[in-house]
């Protein structure tokens, strides 16, 4: 594939992760969902005051669309997609214990397995799209 191709595909594939990373961080901010994602945080790593499971539901969700804002712009995309990949990895206990407990959470309790493999594949889109 050519340089001309490659920096399409990666246009491309950085356009489509910055709308889903900017899309889920809205949701962020929606009344429900941020009940239901509070919820999701593990006891052990819930606080009280800045750090309390609602801040860090409104915390997560400016992450998420300031690194798909980040994808966006040529200075900060590597950046962005290295962040992105660690907000992965650090949000990845909420949805263990989530899965753990499809009694409470229902729909927002998607199987751990399949989970796994869509975190792994987009810390891998990530990887190449904040190369390419």
């Amino acid at each position: 594939m050519d340089s001309v191709a490659l920096n399409i595909v990666g246009l491309v594939l950085r356009i489509l992760l910055a709308a889903a990373f900017i899309g889920m961080g809205v949701t962020h901010f929606l009344p429900s969902v941020q009940r239901t994602m509070a919820a999701m945080i593990p006891p052990p790593l819930r606080w009280k005051g800045v750090a309390n499971p609602r801040n860090l539901v409104i915390f997560t969700g400016v992450c998420e669309i300031a690194g798909g804002i980040g994808l966006l712009i040529p200075a900060t995309r590597v950046a962005a997609a290295l962040s992105l990949i660690v907000f992965l990895v650090a949000v990845f206990p909420a949805n263990v214990y989530a899965a753990a407990h499809k009694e409470r959470f229902g729909r927002a309790a998607f199987p751990l397995v399949p989970r796994t493999i869509g975190q792994v594949a987009l810390i891998g889109l990530l990887t190449i799209g904040g190369i390419l």
